[in-house]
């Protein structure tokens, strides 16, 4: 199964002042032999985030190209450089015909520039093509409510995760409201247990706390004014009574007394939770798999796993998931012509069933409508069932904030919401901060 990296969200959404160092340090084979603009009418460049999940990607080009008389040239871009490799490659000879993106704020600069291809005639003609995806999903790659994007890797949805035994122990059950949550925190501590690990040196873990929160307190509305442009949404009440409540668990010893010293990318947090120091972990879905990795057989028999509860009063719709949609295929508007059609139906192949089975036995969750029957062959049925009817069933999926806002805005973000778990900013503090910073 493929460890979805944590850093797929941030670190390869770095500052593009690097940019012009990656370019010169990196040489990708065949990138740009047949892009926009060049002489190759036979063939369209796909670029694609170089990963174990990579093996699915060189399946359907396989497959494509049985059937296509434009054919597919795969171009493997190493992680890290990637997402600057794009930003620097769009609108230039060098730039691909279709490339892999996170949606959101890593594409809305180029929409600004009308570098992509607008989606939504293809879904007018095809349909069964719109049908064939979760419909939350396919918003969430949305882009001022136009579709610029086709999902084309699996749901990694934010899940509470709890320590099977850790909760025998104690007598307790998942919390299935936000009172169970609030005395399970109680319970843990008098048990000598950590009620949540939190790797508090990556603030982007404290993040999912924010995103839930505010969307339980206020809605999904709430953070999509932000999204739009909208300042404004700062200043509703569910983002103060978000920051109140993450001081308030704090000051009740949620996340234990060293969570600030506590990291994810070296999987300090993920032991801890795997060895029964703390009950419960919100992470990604990932989380699985790290886990399998790193302690497998805690993955096996001792990991469980929840929804985030609802909210007493809150406006949100407790079915509302937060996390990382999917990844997307989106076409460079600079394609025309037959290699414009041809990488059109080469994204549609991403509906497909077979490609769904390659996700499936890569170990992720695919983003299809259709996907039910064919979960049974996915190496942990019950958990990826579990994932695919929480996305299935959500009316919103919102998008991690520092995927979904500009990348400039992801430093400000991520340091905001680590002073306030580090009680450096007071709630109101946050809120101002907020509304400073974040634009």
């Amino acid at each position: 199964m493929t460890m979805r990296t944590p850093r797929s969200r941030s670190i390869l959404r770095a500052s593009t002042l690097a940019a012009a160092l990656l370019l010169a340090t990196t040489t990708l084979t065949a990138c740009g032999s047949s892009g926009p603009g060049g002489s190759d009418d036979d063939s369209i460049d796909v670029w694609v985030y170089q990963d174990a999940s990579t093996k699915v990607q060189r399946a359907v080009v396989e497959r494509f190209n049985k059937t296509s008389k434009v054919k597919a040239k795969l171009t493997e871009v190493p992680g890290e450089g990637y997402s600057d490799k794009m930003r620097t490659s769009m609108g230039t000879p060098n730039a691909p015909d279709v490339f892999f993106n996170w949606g959101g704020g890593s594409i809305s600069d180029f929409v600004k520039e009308d570098m992509l291809v607008d989606l939504g005639p293809s879904f007018k003609k095809d349909p069964e093509l719109q049908k064939a995806f979760i419909p939350s999903i396919l918003k969430a790659g949305a882009v001022n409510n136009t579709y610029y994007g086709i999902p084309m890797r699996g749901m990694q949805p934010v899940i509470l995760f709890y320590n099977k035994k850790v909760f025998q122990d104690a007598g307790a059950q998942p919390p299935k409201s936000w009172d169970d949550l609030l005395g399970l925190i109680n319970t843990f501590k008098k048990k000598g247990v950590t009620p949540f690990a939190l790797a508090g040196t990556d603030p982007w873990t404290e993040l999912m706390w924010v995103e839930y929160l505010v969307d339980r307190y206020g809605g999904a509305e709430v953070f999509k004014r932000i999204q739009s442009g909208d300042a404004s949404g700062w200043d509703d009440p569910a983002v103060l009574k978000t920051a109140e409540t993450i001081k308030e668990l704090v000051d009740r010893g949620t996340f234990g007394k060293n969570y600030k010293s506590v990291n994810y990318t070296a999987d300090g947090a993920s032991t801890l939770f795997a060895k029964g120091k703390a009950a419960m972990h919100l992470m990604g879905s990932w989380e699985y798999a790290n886990q399998k990795a790193n302690q497998p057989d805690f993955a096996k028999s001792g990991l469980g796993w929840t929804t985030f509860p609802a909210i007493p009063d809150g406006n949100g719709d407790p079915k509302n998931v937060v996390g990382n949609p999917t990844n997307y295929w989106s076409v460079n508007a600079k394609t025309k012509g037959k290699k414009r059609d041809a990488a059109i139906e080469f994204v549609k192949f991403a509906a497909k069933q077979d490609y769904s089975k390659d996700l499936i036995a890569n170990g992720d969750v695919p983003a299809t409508s259709d996907a039910t029957s064919l979960l049974g062959k996915h190496e942990n049925p019950t958990y990826a069932q579990f994932q695919y009817d929480m996305v299935r069933e959500a009316p919103s999926f919102t998008l991690s904030w520092d995927q979904a806002l500009s990348a400039k805005n992801t430093p400000a973000l991520h340091t905001n919401i680590q002073k306030l778990f580090n009680g450096q900013l007071s709630p109101t503090g946050f809120v101002t901060a907020m509304q400073k910073d974040i634009k």
